[in-house]
């Protein structure tokens, strides 16, 4: 039996088309119990496929959420909007620890959300604890670059410097961008690799993706989106939960509240913690502006649609 084959005899259950069928309900709270093993990734797929809007799948941490995500992957091996959502950080307030593929991972899938673009986000909760610059933030510091299009060289440089990007003589990690004559490498914080634009004159006459290690191109491109880091200035300009980044249109797929709330909980107070032991003449932004706090968490969970699943009977 192949994954199609499979997929289908599980999407004849009965619990699949009443889930589905109740998750037309904003807010409705469905339980699930009896799944094992990958039979949770694979009737949650099912589910997934009949019920427009975002899902969130919530995994203990970031070990079971790699496993869950490389199910799903393997279920669906072309849907391309099964995103990893990681922590970007491992310590709060230290930010030189921030890992920039991290950094990455989340902008993607914050872009590929405020393009209103269904997605199934798998993450946990150490994540999750990360507040993150709001739809109206991301939109308005983002750059669109499209062919044919024209832009003054002066302006982009002024803009990448503005949004925290670092002017180097060759682009090699995220946040970094170049300009030699005619020609501009960025690299964004929401892509794998960089890009390169050149113009003729102000005009974009082509855009293209490329290798940082070897400088050879890997695809071509109409236009592209330049995302700043997510997780450094432009999230002072006005913050929220993951949460309430998505919206209402979410399911959130998790296996126990409690377990959640708990872990956001200690993350907190991890965070009080450091920010209350650091000495330095500049005040650092306080922790309810940064983390998620667990009270934020318990409203949120009230007003979105979710499905516990235990495992047992």
């Amino acid at each position: 039996m192949d994954v199609k084959e499979l997929k289908s005899a599980f999407s004849k259950s009965g619990q699949i088309d009443s889930t589905a069928n109740a998750l037309q309900i904003i807010g409705v709270k469905i339980k699930w119990r009896g799944q094992v093993g990958s039979s949770k990734s694979i009737c949650a797929s099912c589910v997934a496929d009949q019920s427009p809007g975002n899902h969130v799948f919530i995994l203990e941490d970031k070990e079971q959420a790699a496993y869950f995500l490389n199910d799903l992957e393997g279920l669906n091996p072309n849907n391309s909007h099964i995103l990893f959502y990681p922590a970007s950080y491992r310590v709060p307030y230290e930010l030189e620890k921030t890992d920039n593929a991290n950094v990455v991972a989340r902008a993607e899938v914050l872009e590929k959300i405020s393009k209103g673009r269904n997605t199934w986000v798998v993450t946990y909760p150490k994540a999750l604890f990360e507040k993150v610059p709001s739809q109206k933030s991301l939109i308005k510091s983002t750059l669109k670059v499209e062919v044919s299009k024209t832009y003054s060289i002066d302006f982009i440089n002024e803009t990448l410097l503005e949004e925290g990007f670092e002017r180097v003589d060759f682009v090699y990690e995220p946040g970094q961008f170049s300009i030699r004559g005619g020609i501009i490498d960025v690299f964004s914080f929401s892509n794998d690799n960089p890009y390169r634009i050149e113009f003729f004159g102000d005009e974009v006459e082509s855009i293209r993706t490329f290798d940082a290690s070897t400088q050879l191109s890997i695809n071509t491109h109409q236009y592209f989106n330049i995302i700043p880091n997510i997780q450094g200035e432009m999230i002072r300009q006005g913050n929220v939960s993951f949460f309430d980044f998505v919206g209402e249109n979410v399911t959130v797929w998790a296996s126990s509240v409690e377990q959640i709330k708990s872990q956001i909980d200690n993350e907190y107070k991890k965070a009080v913690k450091i920010y209350n032991a650091i000495e330095t003449s500049v005040i650092p932004t306080i922790p309810a502006h940064l983390f998620l706090h667990p009270t934020d968490l318990k409203e949120t969970f009230d007003a979105i649609s979710m499905i516990l699943s235990k495992q047992g009977t």
